[in-house]
């Protein structure tokens, strides 16, 4: 969630060692910083239900899984970015201490001010990443969810939830670069919605 720019001209190496020390998280992008906005209650409550349901699907499979204090690594020149969610079950993160650099599933909740970064540049930067098999995009303000898979062309296909509007516990999110499957209620259990239809839509 980026709110403002905060520094220009750093470099990668500057930019870690600058973070590090920060009481606050920063994105990283062409050599500029951008200070990270706080979350909604149902912002949180959203990556928390998802976070929960992958840890409990993927332990003892040697993935990890990272909520939003993760940073991920586009590249070795950058971006570095603050996803919701990220998962990685490549070896190359297994100790990683600093970044992920080679997730296969990284998951956005939209914000108001960032839903249209999310779906657009940042969705553009992530692209780059060799291994990330699916992309996924939560709104916050009502049940929609939108999941981008990587095809054996190596073309993003999207796939928009609920499909049918029917019952939220008969509609099934599918993650299938983690053999994963659950129902959108789960996703959004006690979850305050503000129902706002324009959210995240550029």
């Amino acid at each position: 969630m980026i709110a403002q720019l905060k520094s220009a001209g750093m470099t990668v190496a500057e930019y870690l060692a600058w973070e590090a020390e920060q009481p606050i998280k920063h994105e990283y992008i062409d050599g500029e910083v951008y200070a990270m906005a706080g979350a909604t209650l149902p912002h949180n409550d959203i990556a928390l239900n998802l976070y929960s349901l992958l840890r409990s699907h993927l332990r003892g499979q040697g993935c990890r899984v990272n909520v939003s204090d993760a940073k991920v690594k586009v590249s070795e020149q950058g971006p570095y970015f603050y996803p919701d969610l990220v998962v990685s079950c490549d070896q190359g993160d297994r100790r990683a201490i600093e970044a992920i650099q080679y997730p296969c599933l990284i998951v956005e909740v939209l914000s108001p001010s960032t839903g249209a970064f999310d779906y657009g540049q940042k969705f553009q930067f992530y692209r780059q990443i060799p291994t990330l098999q699916e992309y996924v995009l939560i709104d916050a303000t009502q049940i929609r969810i939108d999941r981008y898979t990587k095809n054996a062309a190596g073309k993003w296909e999207l796939t928009a939830y609920p499909e049918d509007g029917g019952d939220l516990e008969d509609c099934p999110l599918e993650l299938s670069s983690l053999d994963f499957r659950c129902s959108l209620g789960l996703i959004y259990e006690d979850v305050e919605l503000k129902g706002d239809p324009n959210f995240g839509i550029e």
